[in-house]
């Protein structure tokens, strides 16, 4: 018989597991290439997690933001009232004070901070031809000029994973030179790393995933306060054999950037950036 999603809210996460096993978690976390991470696998509970899957939010089933560009191409939900139960019980559970002391505990960062407005995180999922070049992620929050964005956490939500559908997270040396780990998108898996600015990690191959299936995660940012961070948007990056893309990555990167500058003067929303390329999507789809 199934857990009730009450049930299954109150087992999410086995944090005092976790606890216990955080001095052996750090030593695997500080000692990985190509930059501090790890890899867990049977992260959650397995009632949650199954629960989490059914509710997953298909692309017609609520307010989805497009990331429609030459850098990637993916869809992001930010508002967890639109969620279901056990969707909002795990965000809450890995924006907890218990979960942010495990991992102050496990990266060595003091004072970190959960983003209540998930910033450019929350709910993703991408679909046959989504991609994500690599690149190392924005420095500070767009809302907050103090806060410096320091670990990724994401967790995969994708049921059945076959090798052949693609979409492995890749971490690249921090010059750039090499892939030094692939991590298949596996169901209940979760990946946390250090961001910095060399923190280089995508899925650059366009998806090979039959229709109706898609790369499900959800993608959590921590912060720490500081009087005067370095600013910077995303850093997208070619790979060594990319060749004449290259040039295409670059341009691409440079909108993107002078749009990130705009949107902190002016606080326009991803919402709106969203209907913007979503527009442009279309005018670029050949006519029937």
């Amino acid at each position: 018989m199934n857990p009730s999603p009450q049930e299954a809210q109150s087992q999410i996460l086995d944090l005092a597991r976790l606890e216990q096993e955080v001095d052996q978690l750090r030593t695997t976390y500080r000692v990985a290439t190509p930059f501090p991470h790890i890899v867990l696998d049977d992260f959650l509970e397995p009632a949650a997690v199954k629960l989490a899957m059914g509710e997953f939010p298909s692309l017609d089933g609520g307010p989805w933001i497009s990331y429609l560009h030459l850098n990637e191409r993916k869809f992001g939900q930010t508002d967890p009232t639109t969620w279901g139960p056990t969707l909002q019980g795990i965000l809450n559970e890995l924006n907890s004070p218990g979960f942010i002391v495990f991992l102050e505990g496990l990266t060595g960062i003091e004072h970190l901070m959960a983003d209540p407005s998930l910033e450019g995180g929350g709910l993703h999922q991408s679909t046959a031809g989504g991609f994500l070049n690599i690149h190392a992620d924005f420095t500070v929050h767009p809302q907050h000029r103090d806060w410096r964005r320091r670990v990724n956490l994401l967790l995969y939500l994708n049921e059945d994973w076959q090798p052949e559908y693609g979409g492995d997270l890749e971490l690249w040396s921090t010059d750039m030179k090499r892939c030094e780990r692939s991590v298949p998108p596996i169901g209940n898996r979760v990946v946390i790393f250090t961001t910095d600015a060399d923190s280089f990690h995508g899925h650059p191959e366009p998806m090979q995933c039959p229709p109706g299936v898609a790369r499900r995660s959800l993608a959590l940012y921590y912060f720490t306060r500081e009087d005067d961070p370095m600013v910077r948007s995303t850093e997208y990056r070619a790979r060594p054999g990319d060749g004449a893309r290259s040039v295409l990555i670059y341009a691409d990167k440079q909108v993107l950037r002078m749009y990130d500058r705009v949107k902190r003067r002016l606080g326009i929303s991803d919402q709106a950036a969203s209907k913007f390329l979503e527009r442009l999507e279309r005018l670029r789809r050949p006519k029937p």
